[in-house]
């Protein structure tokens, strides 16, 4: 299935969704701007569509400086064995089952993952998904519509960390 677009970038300790990051991202990518330059258009643009904590300001402006550099490097797809859940649906019975079975998976595997839960239809949309539950892992939609077999998530995340 097609990769999606980053929308989110490591805070601190949390993934956090950023409104028109990709945008300003690629618009100092096309630019060719150096590092700090970049900052200088990147940070206040995020700002301008983002609440940004002011206690956060610095923990925002290193991630995006640390995010700029990642994709000037050209590795904008690889992040090195890091694991990136997404599970799009309402909240119902399925997305919660979904949420444990990857859970579940995880802890026997002995592996990490950031996990995010999108219950927002225009978000799920914006994923590239119309059915629910979805799950998409780092940035490939696995599967939609439907609930799948534990074993099928474990080969999927399997797949993904042989990557």
């Amino acid at each position: 299935m097609d990769k999606l677009p980053e929308r989110t970038i490591k805070i601190g300790k949390a993934s956090v969704g950023l409104i028109g990051l990709d945008a300003v991202m690629a618009q100092a990518l096309a630019e060719n701007l150096a590092v700090d330059e970049a900052m200088e258009k990147i940070f206040p643009a995020v700002a301008e569509q983002n609440y940004i904590p002011e206690s956060a300001r610095k923990l925002y402006q290193q991630a995006l400086r640390k995010e700029y550099q990642r994709r000037l490097a050209g590795r904008e797809n690889s992040r090195s064995n890091e694991l990136k859940i997404k599970i799009l649906g309402p909240g119902c019975v399925s997305c919660n089952r979904l949420n444990s079975m990857i859970f579940d998976i995880l802890q026997q595997l002995g592996i990490a993952a950031d996990i995010i839960q999108i219950h927002d239809l225009d978000e799920i949309w914006r994923n590239g998904v119309i059915a629910t539950p979805a799950l998409i892992i780092n940035g490939s939609i696995k599967c939609a519509g439907r609930l799948p077999a534990s074993s099928e998530v474990r080969q999927w995340l399997e797949q993904e960390i042989d990557q």
